[in-house]
């Protein structure tokens, strides 16, 4: 086989591992942006009061993307 075939079946195949097991890279990202809002969520509960939270709340809620 030349070098070329090899590397065209070697995607192939790492495409197929990742989409059956998913990427491992995806579940750290996932987790440090689990980390972030946790983190944000804890700051914002330390300087806002219980009104200015609910409003921020709810404002966030309604202009998220789907």
């Amino acid at each position: 086989m030349a070098e070329e075939e090899l590397e065209v079946l070697r995607r192939q195949r790492l495409a197929e591992l990742q989409a059956k097991h998913g990427d491992p890279g995806d579940a750290a990202q996932q987790e440090a942006k689990h980390r972030e809002a946790e983190m944000r969520n804890s700051i914002l509960a330390q300087v806002l009061d219980q009104s200015a939270r609910a409003r921020l709340s709810i404002r966030t809620r309604f202009n998220r993307n789907p």
